[in-house]
C-alpha cells in the first residue's frame, strides 16, 4: 500500500470502525483505521464481522503504528472482545480504548467517501478486485486528504509558488 511505504508519523489518537460493502451479491466488512486528523492508516476487507477479523486487523494495525495514547471505537462486542485480547497480549494499554458513538463521527463520515465509489461502481464482483479497487480510492482520497491539509501535494503548493513570483 503506497501510504504503507511511505507513511508519516501520525497522530497518536485513533478512530477505528467497520462498514458494509456489497460483494457479488453478498456483505463484506470493511475495517478501517484512522487517526484523528483523518488521514488513513490501514484498512482490511473481511467477509465475516466477527471477533477474528477485528482481532487481526487490530493486531496488524497495532504492529505497523504501535501503540496510541486513544482508540476510539462504536461499542460492537466483536471489537470490544479484540481489544480486550490485544490487552491481554501486551500491544495496547486498555485504558487507551474509548467507547464512544459521538468521537466516532469523524471515521463515520469518512466512509461516506468509500461508499460513494461503492454505489457509483454498482458493487464488486469478487473481494480481490474490490481490494485493489479500495486501495486505490484510499490512496486518491489520501491524497485529497493531504492537499487540503497543507495546500500542498508532493511538496507543491500553488500559493507558495505565487508568493515566490511576487516577491522577486
Amino acid at each position: 500500500m503506497l501510504w504503507r511505504r511511505h507513511k508519516q508519523s501520525t497522530s497518536q489518537s485513533w478512530r477505528v470502525d467497520e462498514t458494509y460493502i456489497k460483494i457479488n451479491g453478498s456483505w463484506n466488512y470493511l475495517y478501517r483505521a484512522i487517526d484523528n486528523q483523518g488521514l488513513t492508516l490501514d484498512f482490511s476487507l473481511r467477509k465475516q464481522r466477527d471477533y477474528l477479523a477485528a482481532y487481526h486487523f487490530l493486531k496488524r494495525l497495532l504492529k505497523a503504528y504501535g501503540r496510541p495514547s486513544c482508540l476510539v471505537t462504536d461499542q460492537y462486542g466483536a471489537t470490544l472482545k479484540a481489544i480486550k485480547q490485544v490487552a491481554k497480549d501486551g500491544l495496547i494499554d486498555l485504558k487507551a480504548h474509548q467507547c464512544s458513538k459521538y468521537r466516532n463521527n469523524l471515521i463515520e463520515q469518512d466512509h461516506r467517501f468509500i461508499k460513494r465509489h461503492h454505489v457509483q461502481s454498482e458493487g464488486f464482483q469478487n473481494i480481490r478486485t474490490a481490494t485493489s479497487t479500495l486501495a486505490g480510492v484510499e490512496v486518491i482520497h489520501a491524497m485529497r486528504k493531504e492537499t487540503r491539509r497543507n495546500g500542498s501535494l508532493f511538496g507543491f503548493s500553488v500559493i507558495t509558488e505565487l508568493k515566490q513570483i511576487l516577491a522577486a
